[in-house]
């Protein structure tokens, strides 16, 4: 009888062992920014469609990209979501982490990364995007999104990169009062943030990285423990294109001249996107970053851009997209 009541007991043991265990793994924490550029994070949490995949997600912002990388190769976040810098690009080429997915792009017609010009800038010459030649432009860090944006419009216009007095600032926060404080000639900031300077008066628009220069700015990325996981991958890709899906046919199909329809289908995708970027409804339809519906990576622009940044020594070498790229998971366009 004991002998029977200690096998049982032993058995209950082992079962909450493996569902502890599966409720662990079920866990994610996801470092990302508080942009609309993540539209379709903010809605797969809000929208209960991590939890209907049986993911307990937990989401964790930072203020600029790089950090996440780190975090991300770390241990300290499971999955990042952010744009692509040569330090993420160095990471993944060391194997601390893969590119799992696409993210949002800068593309014609979609205000997602903005050059922007302080007052006394504007007022000084500083009139379009190419006038960036010769100026003191604030972005995050060196080999930021932001600095392949400046990077990509020096090829455009024929000057030279190195004309470019680039000030690195460490976050968007920063940016923001640098160039309000006309500490800096120009920044290059995601519309979400600059909003409120435009708005204020603070700040002059120049114009779009996308209507001038289209690329994959963003993506969703995992470190090796994390990727080890199929099926929880797989789980976390499902809820997400759920919401990529979601984004891309109620709202990203409303945008006209920049900016989103408010109605009632839209409403309140618009008010979860608010939620957590901090930002009133009003404001949100300006920031509707594209999106591809089904996640897809523009696995062609992120070799683009690792030779890019390795040609200005910014990245190291040894390795191309086909290396950091998670093949088995990534949808290529």
């Amino acid at each position: 009888m004991f002998r029977y009541l200690g096998f049982v007991l032993g058995l209950l043991c082992s079962l909450v062992s493996i569902s502890a265990a599966l409720a662990d793994d079920a866990k994610l924490r996801i470092g990302v920014l508080r942009l609309s550029s993540s539209a379709p994070v903010f809605i797969a949490l809000d929208k209960g469609y991590f939890r209907d995949a049986g993911l307990d997600v937990e989401l964790k912002f930072f203020d600029a990209a790089q950090p996440i990388a780190v975090a991300t190769a770390t241990g300290d976040v499971d999955v990042g979501v952010t744009a692509f810098t040569a330090g993420l690009y160095n990471l993944a080429g060391k194997g601390a982490l893969k590119i799992i997915s696409g993210m949002s792009r800068d593309r014609p017609g979609y205000p997602l990364i903005g050059y922007f010009a302080s007052n006394k800038a504007y007022d000084a010459g500083l009139k379009t995007p190419k006038d960036i030649a010769g100026k003191r432009v604030a972005m995050t860090q060196v080999g930021s999104s932001f600095h392949y944006s400046v990077g990509l419009l020096a090829e455009k216009y024929g000057f030279k990169l190195s004309d470019v007095k680039i000030v690195p600032l460490q976050s968007m926060s920063n940016m923001a009062a640098a160039i309000k404080g006309e500490t800096v000639d120009a920044a290059l900031m995601p519309v979400s943030v600059a909003r409120k300077l435009m708005e204020e008066g603070a700040v002059k628009h120049l114009g779009w990285v996308g209507d001038e220069t289209p690329w994959q700015v963003s993506g969703v990325f995992a470190g090796p423990k994390t990727l080890a996981n199929a099926a929880l991958v797989g789980k976390l890709l499902t809820s997400l294109q759920r919401a990529e899906r979601e984004y891309h046919d109620v709202v990203l199909s409303t945008v006209k001249d920049g900016n989103a329809a408010i109605d009632e289908k839209t409403r309140p995708l618009l008010e979860i996107i608010g939620k957590y970027t901090n930002l009133p409804v009003e404001q949100v339809v300006g920031n509707c970053a594209y999106i591809d519906p089904d996640g897809k990576l523009d696995v062609k622009n992120i070799d683009s851009q690792i030779k890019w940044l390795q040609g200005q020594g910014f990245a190291d070498q040894g390795y191309d997209a086909a290396a950091i790229i998670a093949k088995e998971f990534v949808k290529p366009d």
